[in-house]
């Protein structure tokens, strides 16, 4: 399904808090605190010329995050650096000066650190971040996860030291879990989504996803004239749309909202022109996008910056899987996990379309950006849905 952007908001500037975080300053300093992460190098940008010509466009790239500080997938960007900022912030009031990130490691810091505990409730990428961000400065961490994550999943987790706790049900159910515990405990919540009167920590996420696109548009060749962004809770989706908007303005490109269709929360929301829930039914095997409830500030910024929301099924999320693991002649390979190519998915989806091209004015002259976000988190999963193995594919590239 695909439906175009017809919201009352749509086109008009972003609210004030939002251009703050989204904007110029806000993703040069996300860059700056990366330049203190061990392990950092900027992720791919692979171009797929025989995948464009065979779609009939004149370009596409994809930002690889399969390859994001150790951790395989965008959300390595996200909670960790949120739970940075926090710490810094901490030890500022607590030490009465300005903290800055270059003093992360110093035994003042680590001390405010180490009083602090940090928690969230993930499908599995998000709460690897924040566990590998509370490591990092050491502080105390629990992760909350659903019935849904995989053995996999928690154990890549468990490796940074965090207590894990399970929770019956699907994710919503555990997000709004991990804040009551919280709440009891007095840990700080680094969600990934934001409900009313908490938003600014999730802003803080979505802040660090910026860094992607900072280091996309100073490779690509041309700006891109549509971007696909598969989207959860939106999050990832509205970092990207609104930073372009700010960057770009009138010209920013066409901008597509991709949800797998059996947890499609902000395709219906735009369907209504509202932010709702939508009903928990059958999971999705895109399990890092299967949320059913949008982020209430990702929603806010969508809604005046995607020109257009779509639906695509498991089947066509997987084929993508395949397909960027045997690439056409000449393209490289890229593993791509359950999740990642979802915006691919929504390409192909549109591109094989007259009627669809013609509603998102996608012709021949095309130039398309995408983000493979994640890659094989659930290496065992990702060889029964593509039939090889991570490493296999990665081989084919040498």
């Amino acid at each position: 399904m695909f439906n175009i952007n017809r919201h009352v908001d749509h086109g008009a500037q972003l609210d004030h808090a939002d251009a703050e975080i989204l904007g110029i300053e806000a993703a040069r300093e996300v860059e700056r605190f990366l330049k203190y992460r061990d392990g950092h190098a900027p992720t791919p940008l692979v171009a797929l010329p025989a995948l464009a010509h065979e779609l009939g466009v004149a370009a596409i790239h994809i930002k690889d995050e399969g390859h994001r500080l150790g951790l395989g997938s965008f959300k390595a960007l996200g909670g960790s650096y949120a739970v940075i900022r926090l710490v810094l912030e901490e030890a500022s009031r607590q030490l009465g000066r300005q903290v800055d990130v270059g003093e992360l490691q110093t035994s003042e810091v680590k001390a405010v650190a180490s009083r602090m505990t940090v928690s969230c409730a993930t499908d599995g990428n998000h709460g690897r971040s924040v566990a590998q961000g509370a490591q990092l400065v050491g502080a105390k961490c629990a992760i909350f996860v659903h019935a849904g994550v995989s053995a996999e999943r928690i154990a890549a987790i468990a490796r940074f030291g965090a207590e894990i706790i399970r929770v019956n049900g699907n994710y919503d159910e555990s997000v709004a879990c991990a804040s009551r515990v919280a709440k009891e405990k007095g840990w700080i919540t680094v969600s990934d989504t934001s409900w009313p009167g908490y938003e600014r920590i999730p802003g803080f996420v979505m802040q660090g996803y910026t860094a992607l696109l900072s280091e996309a548009l100073r490779e690509l060749p041309e700006l891109p004239t549509h971007v696909f962004v598969q989207a959860g809770v939106g999050g990832i989706a509205a970092a990207i749309a609104g930073h372009l908007s700010i960057l770009l303005g009138d010209k920013r490109p066409f901008f597509v909202v991709v949800d797998p269709s059996r947890a499609a929360c902000l395709f219906e929301s735009a369907r209504v022109g509202r932010a709702i829930k939508v009903p928990d039914s059958e999971s999705t095997v895109m399990a890092m996008l299967e949320c059913y409830e949008p982020s209430l500030v990702a929603w806010r910024i969508l809604s005046r910056t995607a020109d257009a929301f779509m639906t695509v099924d498991d089947d066509e999320a997987i084929a993508v899987m395949k397909r960027l693991a045997s690439p056409l002649s000449g393209d490289p390979a890229i593993v791509s996990g359950e999740s990642g190519g979802a915006g691919l998915a929504g390409l192909i989806q549109v591109a094989s379309s007259k009627e669809l091209r013609e509603q998102a004015d996608l012709g021949s002259d095309a130039r398309v950006f995408l983000i493979n976000t994640e890659g094989a988190t659930d290496p065992k999963l990702y060889h029964a849905l593509v039939g090889v193995s991570p490493a296999e594919v990665a081989a084919r590239n040498c």
